[in-house]
């Protein structure tokens, strides 16, 4: 086979004999063609049997498995030549690429990452010099460490779906082969890994933030969650709230007028609804700015580097701590609008994906969920239910009528019936839905229920997010689209249920930050209403002191089944 293996055949190789599951397990792989070419030194040698012998010896589905095997391939393509031992004078030693690598590691923390990550004790040139078996571990943990080091600056340290299963999101390939390559001939390592960070301006402006963090510097003590504070009540915290908005101190808990008017331009400033009551957003946009801790910073970093390396000239980001949709060009914020998200219970998923279609008069295709859960059980208590919320009961795909049915022979656990709810001024979905087809059968949709979104704390929906102003969006969404506007879409409302697919498919991403940056550098908190954040920040291994909650479950709606 010369120099060139099929990669199932190197599989089987360093597996060695007696591996029939192996064997069976890659015989339904697709071959793809790698270069293992036979060493030729005795440094090369040993190289290949230390990642041979590391391979082997991992338990599969392991990161040092995946790790062991990506290597094998890597080094197979050039003889297992080292790329960071160097010949010297007096003996072997780093290349000056990988000491400017070293420097990097060392310097880790300023990106928001651990160096004892990177600067693990096998990479030790002193104690490896002069022992040939030592050596070639001390390379290929090296490379082990550059290409840890580039995925957590590409792709973050903790996967996602370690925190919640409705973190969708899916690391950004690299190519390691050529990456290790150009590393190694590179005069400037340090730019070519920089290539993998994200250069969007927030994330920019969070590492900027992160170098000029002072632990030492007196942090005003967090505000805690509490019932929400209308002008006139007492609470223990309102001392706690002057002294943040710099009023004259007072012990006095009672929440009088020269605070609530303090309080409004507070809420004016942060763009709050301006109410002058105080709930869970105002009190974590308190718990903001100065008060920001180290480890949201670099929570939201590591966020930033789950995101997609491009969000599209022309996208859409939907905000889930922060209730807020945004049309961004070119980075720009171009419209906003506020929007309903998620309760706890049923939490919004984080992912990305294209809108691909616009539903005028939708219908509105319950999920099986709340069918189970809500509608079987009010329809066994009243059939007449269905016909009340303009709904259909479907089965096998025909319509029935609800006096059709024996309701005896039928259970919640076992009902035989999709539900559907006819276009109409009471459907759940409003007058137009903005579909991006998916896995968790969430999107974009009008709501009837607009009183919600007077609300600060915006955590009602079973998972699809709601839209305010769906029409202004909706515009604003259609600007590249020459035959699609809004006058184009109110003509087709009606009775009937209308598709409209724009040319152009438009990128959109459902983020998780409680941090946000400002073009003017100021940093607005917000409240961590699925707990994403303070998972994450334990996976990361940050100490913390707790804080107290800042946002409570939100309140249950009445009849509120929409999604």
């Amino acid at each position: 086979m010369n120099k060139v293996l099929v990669v199932l055949v190197a599989l089987l190789a360093l597996a060695g004999p007696g591996t029939p599951a192996l064997a069976q397990q890659v015989a339904s792989l697709e071959p793809v063609r790698v270069v293992i070419a036979p060493p030729r030194s005795e440094i090369a040698r040993t190289i290949k049997a230390d990642l041979s012998a590391a391979y082997y010896g991992a338990r599969a589905d392991t990161q040092a498995h995946a790790e062991a095997q990506r290597l094998y391939f890597l080094y197979g393509e050039r003889h297992f030549e080292p790329i960071w031992l160097s010949q010297a004078g007096s003996g072997t030693g780093f290349s000056p690429a990988a000491q400017k690598i070293v420097t990097l590691f060392r310097d880790a923390a300023a990106e928001g990452l651990r160096p004892e990550d990177y600067l693990t004790p096998d990479i030790d040139l002193a104690r490896a010099r002069g022992d040939a078996s030592a050596m070639a571990a001390l390379e290929t943990a090296f490379s082990r460490a550059t290409m840890r080091y580039a995925h957590h600056i590409h792709n973050g340290r903790i996967k996602p779906q370690s925190i919640s299963e409705m973190l969708d999101i899916q690391p950004k390939p690299i190519d390691e082969a050529a990456l290790l390559e150009r590393l190694a001939r590179s005069d400037d390592p340090a730019a070519i890994l920089g290539e993998l960070q994200p250069r969007h301006p927030e994330f920019l402006a969070l590492r900027k933030a992160l170098a000029e963090f002072d632990d030492s510097a007196a942090r005003p003590a967090p505000i805690g969650n509490g019932p929400v504070l209308r002008p006139g009540h007492s609470d223990p915290r309102v001392p706690l709230i002057r002294e943040r908005l710099k009023l004259t101190a007072s012990a006095s808990g009672t929440y009088d007028e020269l605070t609530v008017s303090a309080v409004r331009n507070f809420q004016q400033s942060q763009g709050l609804e301006v109410d002058g009551i105080i709930g869970p957003a105002t009190i974590a946009a308190f718990n903001g700015g100065g008060a920001t801790r180290r480890q949201d910073i670099i929570a939201n970093m590591e966020r930033w580097r789950w995101m997609p390396s491009e969000l599209g000239d022309f996208a859409v980001m939907v905000n889930i701590p922060e209730f807020r949709l945004a049309v961004l060009r070119e980075g720009r914020e171009e419209y906003a609008t506020r929007v309903v998200v998620g309760t706890t219970k049923h939490q919004t998923p984080i992912f990305s994906d294209a809108i691909r279609h616009l539903v005028v008069n939708p219908y509105w295709n319950v999920p099986t969920s709340i069918t189970r859960s809500e509608i079987a059980p009010a329809v066994l208590r009243n059939p007449a239910y269905t016909d009340n919320q303009n709904m259909d009961l479907l089965y096998n795909g025909t319509v029935v009528s609800p006096w059709q049915v024996d309701w005896s022979q039928v259970s919640a656990g076992n009902f035989p019936f999709r539900v559907r709810q006819r276009p109409g001024a009471g459907n759940a979905l409003g007058q137009i839905k903005f579909l991006f087809p998916n896995k968790h059968d969430v999107y974009l949709h009008d709501t009837p229920s607009k009183g919600l979104f007077s609300r600060s704390q915006r955590a009602f929906s079973h998972g699809c997010i709601r839209v305010e102003n769906p029409m202004e969006f909706a515009e604003a969404l259609m600007a590249n689209e020459a035959d699609i506007s809004r006058a184009s879409l109110e003509k087709l409302f009606g009775p009937s249920e209308r598709w409209v697919n724009p040319k152009t498919r438009i990128p959109v991403h459902l983020v998780y930050f409680t941090l946000r940056v400002d073009a003017d550098g100021t940093i607005r908190s917000f409240g961590d209403i699925y707990g994403h954040n303070e998972a994450l920040i334990a996976a990361l291994g940050l100490e913390t002191a707790p804080v107290p909650a800042i946002v409570a479950e939100a309140e249950q709606v009445p009849g509120d089944l929409s999604p």
